[in-house]
């Protein structure tokens, strides 16, 4: 499997919109004081402890609004618009939040009347999203200088040998301004029986075959790849496709234009200064869903370890006198875009369980303890998971995380289990309440059927459905 790395520039980009978002703040603070509060400024505010703790805090309430938008992805890959579209909806949000959590109060014990509210929220909007725009527009701006000036670029592979691509090769790496593309060699599909060489062959090496294509892009680290296909090789469109889905968030999908009827309904409208292909959508939950999902998961998260901390206590004490061993159980799972991560629970079984290699439960697994089987019954040892949303590894809802162990064996059997990578994996899920713990590989394969059917129909509703069966499977106590 491809190592994970953080996508490129996420920690500069992070970085200053923490800066930013201090700068912004202060700027605010001053700004209140003058304007709202009638007071002059004096650098005596540099002596209050509250102003020195909220210099830290505040951003650090930014970056989560940021999180929740999904704003740290590849900056070479970020589309100016469209983070500045996303930059006005996260300042409305983080303003709201700051407003009522910690100026509206405060405001209160100095002046009266809505008009303070009013000026104060529009000044802490209007300071905070001005700032963070013109920084992001420029770090943004230096990235795709950095593209067209040829410094920075993508490793891409071609893969089909239709005529066209020869022409679309030699626009995009005979133009002054570059496009981003690192061209290393192409795929065929072994299924043209022309004797005529690859539209390419001149110019570069041939990689391999198609049925190489996972392989070649992990030795190569490729995150580009174009799709050149003939009419008579579209049969195999659906295997590429199922193949790259694995490596969805560090590859763009294009395709040439000759591929569109193909193609349609799966495709974004390409760049109109680029050469003309096609890009294929991969992110097929809208951006608002996503969005929604996210503060869902956050919000409820956080309610749910607020509020149960009670359980908690009473079920980690349980643990502790159930048996010798630790209170929680950690383990690596393969969560969203192939990216492990180490899952959370209370700890229901005895120590060194698996001494022999990794094992499923079953009903009667005689490896649980017997507050275990209580806790597995009524789902409570999955329950320190709402730690594992809010750091964006889960979800409320989605497939089940599985170690790539079992992965690997689901995949012989059906190669769809990668598409299941897409989204964050869930605490809870349509075939989790239906099938539970999975006690064998069969039983994981039709657990996949659901999990698939579930994120071709991924709705807030659907979720909403889902947690509901979930509660209900808990306060029955009919889970397995």
């Amino acid at each position: 499997m491809k190592s994970w790395r953080l996508p490129k520039g996420v920690l500069v980009y992070a970085f200053c919109d923490y800066i930013t978002a201090a700068l912004a703040w202060f700027v605010f603070v001053i700004f209140r004081r003058v304007t709202i509060e009638g007071r002059r400024f004096s650098t005596s505010i540099f002596q209050d402890d509250n102003f020195l703790y909220s210099m830290l805090v505040v951003p650090g309430i930014w970056l989560m609004v940021y999180i929740i938008f999904d704003s740290y992805r590849n900056i070479y890959r970020m589309s100016r618009l469209t983070e500045f579209t996303r930059t006005i909806f996260a300042s409305l949000l983080g303003g709201l939040l700051l407003f009522f959590t910690i100026l509206l109060d405060d405001l209160v014990n100095y002046l009266g009347g809505y008009h303070a509210y009013y000026l104060a929220f529009g000044g802490l909007l209007s300071i905070h999203f001005s700032l963070t725009a013109f920084s992001r527009m420029l770090l943004l701006s230096i990235a795709s200088r950095r593209i067209y000036s040829g410094k920075f670029s993508f490793n891409t592979i071609i893969v089909g040998q239709h005529p066209k691509i020869e022409p679309i090769y030699s626009d995009i790496i005979n133009r002054e301004r570059q496009l981003g593309y690192n061209v290393i060699g192409y795929l065929t599909t072994g299924g043209n029986s022309s004797p005529n060489p690859h539209p390419l062959a001149k110019h570069l090496p041939k990689l391999g075959e198609v049925g190489d294509l996972n392989e070649l892009v992990l030795r190569h680290e490729v995150e580009e790849v174009i799709l050149a296909l003939e009419k008579s090789e579209h049969t195999k469109l659906k295997k590429i496709i199922e193949t790259l889905d694995r490596h969805s968030h560090t590859i763009l999908v294009r395709a040439i234009p000759q591929m569109r009827r193909v193609l349609l309904g799966k495709v974004n409208m390409p760049n109109v200064r680029g050469v003309g292909l096609l890009v294929i959508k991969t992110h097929f939950i809208p951006l608002w869903l996503r969005i929604i999902k996210r503060m869902m998961d956050v919000v409820a998260s956080f309610s749910v370890l607020l509020l149960c901390s009670p359980l908690y206590l009473f079920v980690a004490i349980r643990v502790r006198l159930s048996s010798e061993g630790p209170i929680f159980y950690k383990q690596e799972r393969i969560g969203r875009y192939g990216k492990p991560f180490m899952i959370y629970k209370f700890r229901s079984m005895y120590l060194d369980s698996e001494k022999g290699g990794p094992q499923l439960s079953s009903d009667e697994d005689d490896r649980c303890t017997s507050w275990g089987r209580i806790m597995r019954k009524y789902r409570l040892d999955e329950i320190p998971q709402f730690w594992n949303v809010i750091k964006g590894d889960m979800s409320l809802v989605g497939p089940r995380p599985e170690r790539q162990f079992f992965i690997d064996q689901i995949a012989e059997k059906d190669s769809r289990v990668h598409s299941l990578h897409k989204v964050r994996p869930g605490i809870t899920s349509w075939g989790q309440v239906q099938y539970g713990y999975a006690s064998n590989v069969e039983e994981m394969v039709e657990r996949l059927q659901l999990d698939l059917i579930y994120i071709e129909n991924l709705t807030l509703g659907l979720d909403i459905k889902i947690m509901i069966h979930t509660v209900l499977v808990i306060f029955r106590g009919s889970g397995k």
